[in-house]
């Protein structure tokens, strides 16, 4: 026809066919309070609409695990169908063995985000040391996977998730949209209050606080000494940029972290007097 050139009919369906489709991203779910604890089947629900999540979480509860790793014994995976439509498999190990088996042998490659939680109970300032949520998310940041730990200040295990859910849903998908560093983790505790009353996400430092700790002193039915582990939580740190100050006027705290450990300033002054 006139004008027309050849097989120009077929351009729109070839480019079309060319352009390949976006894969969508992986999300590794895990935690510390196990597989079949309620904040991380409410993080599930949270995400499982922003990519493929995949769950892989220890089999049981491992609060306070730190950065612990399992050696000298065998570590075991276990597929489970405790989350409708979701990739799961349940761990015999820590978190950070669960990040650690994720990649290696149940991904095959490194997930576009890893999400931690959500953690029945406060992670805020000194928390972080001890938490196997944040230690969960920081293996993933040593491992070039950008990170988020949500936790929401609240034991309870009919404790209310729809917060914390909701700020998830905010930020998770902001994450995956901008490229930050690759090493980029982040520590999110959710106030304990209902939805309506939170005022938002606020970027903080961490806090400067500890525990003052006391070990209380009992008998068991025979007669021989235990000690139980007690102690009250200390905000030495006045602070209106901590993660402490917002949670206690119902912000999100959102408190950038790293694996580094490194005293910088202390650094400067060694190198000053031991090396003049």
């Amino acid at each position: 026809m006139p004008g027309i050139k050849p097989y120009s009919y077929l351009a729109p369906a070839m480019a079309k066919a060319s352009v390949k489709k976006k894969e969508e991203p992986i999300i590794l779910v895990t935690n510390d309070d196990g597989i079949t604890a309620p904040g991380i089947k409410a993080l599930v629900e949270a995400v499982r609409h922003l990519g493929k999540v995949v769950v892989v979480a220890p089999d049981k509860p491992q609060s306070g695990m730190g950065h612990a790793i399992t050696v000298g014994q065998p570590l075991r995976l276990h597929p489970v169908h405790s989350f409708e439509g979701v990739e799961a498999w349940q761990c015999s190990g820590t978190p950070v063995d669960c990040v650690k088996l994720a990649v290696d042998k149940v991904l095959h490659r490194k997930p576009d985000i890893c999400l931690s939680g959500i953690n029945h109970g406060a992670n805020h300032s000194i928390n972080v040391i001890y938490s196997g949520t944040m230690s969960a998310a920081l293996e993933a940041s040593i491992e070039g996977i950008p990170s988020v730990g949500f936790s929401l200040l609240d034991y309870n295990i009919e404790a209310d998730f729809a917060g914390a859910q909701k700020y998830a849903g905010i930020l998770v998908p902001q994450l995956l949209k901008k490229k930050y560093d690759k090493h980029l983790c982040l520590n999110v505790n959710i106030p304990k209050a209902p939805v309506e009353l939170l005022k938002g996400l606020k970027v903080c430092r961490q806090a400067y606080a500890k525990y003052e700790e006391k070990f209380d002193e009992r008998k068991d039915p025979s007669g021989k000494k235990y000690y139980w582990l007690t102690g009250e939580f200390i905000n030495f740190d006045k602070g209106k940029d901590t993660d402490v100050w917002a949670l206690q006027h119902n912000y999100v705290s959102v408190v950038p972290v790293e694996f580094d450990l490194t005293y910088y300033k202390l650094k400067e002054k060694l190198e000053r007097s031991l090396t003049s």
